[in-house]
């Protein structure tokens, strides 16, 4: 009676009231978000505490980790979409095969990359093109960041086995330990308070690192559970047909990830053109950014939960109600972002306050907003139905929905507005919310085109 079977686990996904399954599934990933905030936060913060070097080469070595851990996260959303399939249609030994599938792939590179940041270090910080204040300073936090890539590959890739179950809490308790280890960790091993060593500005590191390995730790705990136990007796070896399954799945959203950030990027670059506007405008891009994240969160969590109710219900053949769960949960977020983005809107100037006094910057940021708010909506839209379309398998369309939005709509348009037609930092905003726009209702066409419920991931 102990042992649970994958397919009764899944009976309150693919059975139950499709509003209170969207609740249950959400408000997880919901607080899960607002604690990678707060990870996130913390670290610049102590950061602060010790030095501007410091802060800006924790932000710098970030965006680099950032682009090692794409493949991890490309990995998960492949896992979701095979575990969640497996979980809904009652396949107990298919969803355990592919979940250790995923986990010794990602095993595999992650100690790869291991090997090439450790050997390539320095060329790589060198090719970032680090300040070379910082440049020591960023070769400490690599090498450190470093030896964390395997336990956070299998943290990220384990927590969403247990998301395509439906075992939400599990990643959520994994996940509050790690941020209580990781914030404790930064000022105690920074300033040395209480049993920790004093260790200076490679404590934020080390705290990461050894955050991430206690999350590993944990999961791998929850996998000796009834449910899971038996993964430890499955073949060790890799499948070479499941981990083509698992790369065909990962790649478009590793390339999504890529080709948005190096968007980004541009973006910085066409508003550095500016001349003496140009760091006004880039200040307020970045502040506008930071508040823009807390809008974010829930979206994200609504992605997450998507993913995992539509790839389950696919799997137990219901795929009616996958549509139906889809478009409810976008409907739902979109109303909750919605409210966010009002109350950003109403008080843009106050919270533009908080992260700046500079006049000029003050009313660009406060700009911004309240241009940006109007996409908010949309944004909602297509990120969570994006999580749905991942989670039944169709990552290709994913990625070249938000690639077009990108690149044949936001970049063009925000350089054509902002150096041809002179529009200053608006025009970029005002890229930025019409591709954002174009991109929702991309999403939707391509989630109601229903091409995803006939596609077959093995």
């Amino acid at each position: 009676m102990k042992e649970t079977t994958a397919a009764n686990q899944s009976t309150s996904v693919t059975e139950a009231g499709l509003w209170r399954t969207i609740w249950l599934i959400s408000w997880p990933m919901l607080l899960i978000m607002v604690l990678h905030f707060l990870v996130g936060l913390t670290d610049v913060y102590v950061a602060g505490l010790i030095s501007s070097e410091v802060q800006a080469a924790v932000g710098f070595i970030s965006q680099i980790f950032f682009l090692v851990i794409i493949l991890g996260n490309a990995v998960s959303i492949g896992t979701v979409s095979l575990v969640a399939r497996a979980v809904g249609a009652g396949d107990r030994n298919g969803a355990l095969t592919k979940a250790k599938q995923s986990l010794l792939f990602g095993l595999l590179l992650s100690v790869i990359l291991t090997g090439i940041i450790l050997v390539l270090h320095r060329q790589i910080i060198a090719l970032a093109g680090f300040p070379p204040a910082i440049e020591g300073i960023a070769v400490t936090f690599l090498r450190i960041f470093a030896f964390a890539l395997v336990p956070n590959y299998l943290l990220i890739i384990s927590s969403a086995v247990f998301r395509a179950s439906g075992e939400v809490r599990k990643p959520l308790l994994t996940m509050s330990l790690f941020t209580a280890a990781n914030i404790a960790g930064d000022f105690g091993l920074v300033f040395g308070l209480g049993p920790f060593p004093v260790m200076g500005y490679a404590g934020i590191a080390v705290a990461t690192a050894a955050a991430a390995t206690l999350g590993m730790a944990v999961n791998l705990l929850f996998f000796a559970g009834p449910r899971w136990r038996s993964l430890y007796g499955i073949s060790w070896r890799l499948s070479g047909s499941l981990v083509k399954t698992i790369i065909r799945l990962s790649w478009p959203a590793a390339m999504l990830q890529v080709a948005w950030n190096a968007g980004s990027i541009v973006l910085y670059n066409i508003l550095g053109r500016l001349g003496a506007e140009s760091v006004t405008a880039l200040a307020s891009i970045t502040n506008g950014l930071r508040i823009e994240a807390i809008i974010f969160l829930p979206a994200f969590a609504f992605n997450m939960a998507a993913s995992v109710l539509v790839g389950q219900n696919l799997g137990a053949g219901n795929t009616g109600r996958a549509e139906r769960v889809g478009w409810k949960i976008a409907t739902a977020g979109m109303i909750f972002v919605s409210a966010m983005a009002l109350v950003v809107f109403a008080g843009a100037r106050y919270w533009a306050s908080l992260l700046t006094g500079d006049p000029a910057v003050l009313d660009e940021t406060v700009r911004y907003l309240r241009i940006n708010m109007f996409s908010e909506p949309f944004m909602a839209l297509s990120l969570i139905l994006s999580g749905g379309l991942q989670g039944a398998g169709d990552t290709r369309g994913t990625m070249w929905v938000i690639i077009t939005a990108m690149w044949a709509i936001r970049l063009p348009l925000a350089y054509l507005l902002v150096l041809v037609l002179g529009w200053g930092a608006v025009g970029a905003w005002i890229a930025m919310i019409s591709s954002m726009t174009i991109q929702g209702l991309l999403m939707a066409r391509r989630f109601q085109g229903g091409y995803w419920k006939t596609l077959r991931l093995e």
